[in-house]
């Protein structure tokens, strides 16, 4: 396959993807997913007339500076007062507390002189409003919160108050990761002189994690077909077969596929190039996977491909572990924000000015990293894909186009915040 650009990639990738099925949580548990369908509000809030301030509330009609009022009651949040106040009579009341019918202003307490059981208004105590609010001021019985969208902790509140106790949201994406490579140990276990830690799995399950989805870590895959076929059938919840792959799907099978099965996505790590080891396209394949594409014209992250292999989304990234987080932020992301039931869009981008030269770019499109400051963005001048140490101390992606002749410092830049 020829390489395309990253734009017709997501194109590629949203084609394959749908939003999942709907569940409903405790609201308890509703932070952070998606809601999957619009929900209404029970009630008005507030439910009735409330104070906004502590003080005394009265009928203000016929009343000025130094009018004298006779306190008959009390009304505080949770307990309203029964009653009704008449003319020239103050009922005590609190912050949130339901104001009496007839009562048309809250006079604020620093604004009035209480002497036992009466008060005497001050040149302030009719001014600045009635410091009532009104009933249904907030929202109304029957208003909507739209979907999809993801829910932030206002939202919660929001929901709350509506009285909203179950939330239909989008499930959760189950997304199986696959690190392949025989150079490859986890952490903790000590690398042979040939061999380095796996890294990438680890990065990409934190960054799965942000983004709502439940990853799960598959055991590391040797650059074997019979390894790679074993891991893919893992994935994919098939029974778990005991092969001659002695150390190369870890200790324990039936563990590694109860925490793959059913997955939604596979995301493999390496393997995805063209050389003799790179084995995941052919072990896909063999597994009936389609690719819709292999590779895509950036940098880093060129060997990068996706498919369906069964009822599973494949997606393939790059070994490299710069280009795997990378294409994790441009691809991974925003193909899981569609399986939550987002709008299929590329990850957000936003304008800064460059507070350095950038150089010419090739051929093709460039995610380099870059720390953004006061004095605007500058890329780092490594930008070697194995460089992991420059990835942590960066916090967006500059993006520049395919071809780009150069920018001088202070011209505008594409940014992906990481």
């Amino acid at each position: 396959m020829s390489l395309i650009t990253v734009a017709q990639a997501l194109e590629h990738l949203f084609a394959l993807a749908a939003p999942l099925d709907i569940e409903e949580v405790p609201l308890a548990q509703a932070g952070g997913r998606v809601l999957a369908r619009d929900v209404l509000a029970g009630r008005d809030q507030p439910p009735f007339p409330a104070s906004a301030m502590d003080g005394y509330a009265f009928a203000p009609e016929g009343l000025s500076a130094g009018s004298v009022l006779q306190v008959v009651g009390e009304s505080a949040a949770g307990r309203r007062f029964a009653g009704r106040p008449g003319t020239n009579q103050a009922i005590r009341i609190f912050t949130g507390a339901p104001v009496p019918p007839g009562a048309a202003h809250v006079a604020l307490q620093e604004n009035v002189t209480r002497h036992g059981d009466t008060i005497t208004l001050g040149p302030d105590a009719l001014t600045g409003g009635s410091n009532i609010r009104a009933a249904g001021s907030d929202f109304r019985a029957g208003a909507r919160v739209a979907a999809p969208r993801r829910l932030r902790s206002a939202d919660v509140a929001l929901l709350a108050a509506m009285g909203v106790a179950r939330v239909p949201v989008t499930r959760a994406p189950i997304v199986a990761i696959l690190a392949t490579g025989d150079e490859l140990v986890q952490p903790g276990e000590v690398p042979g002189e040939d061999q380095i830690i796996a890294s990438n799995s680890y990065g990409l399950q934190a960054l799965l994690r942000d983004l709502g989805a439940r990853p799960r870590l598959l055991p590391i895959a040797r650059d074997s077909l019979l390894s790679l076929e074993a891991a893919f059938g893992l994935a994919a919840g098939a029974a778990p077969r005991l092969l001659p792959i002695a150390g190369d799907l870890a200790e324990d099978l039936a563990g590694a596929f109860a925490l793959a099965e059913g997955a939604d996505l596979v995301v493999t790590i390496g393997g995805a190039s063209v050389g003799d080891h790179d084995l995941v396209a052919r072990a896909a394949a063999a597994r009936g996977a389609a690719l819709a594409f292999h590779r895509v014209a950036m940098r880093p992250g060129k060997p990068l491909m996706a498919g369906r292999m069964g009822g599973q989304l494949l997606l393939g990234l790059p070994g490299n572990p710069v280009s795997a987080m990378v294409c994790g932020q441009v691809f991974l992301a925003p193909l899981i924000r569609v399986l939550q039931g987002l709008p299929a869009a590329p990850a957000p981008r936003r304008a800064l000015p460059l507070a350095a030269d950038l150089p010419a770019n090739g051929p093709r499109e460039h995610y380099l990293r870059g720390v953004a400051g006061a004095d605007g963005v500058r890329a780092f001048d490594r930008q070697d894909s194995s460089l992991l140490t420059l990835l942590a101390e960066a916090n967006v992606l500059i993006v520049q186009p395919a071809g780009d002749p150069g920018r001088a410092a202070g011209s505008l830049v594409d940014v992906i915040d990481l």
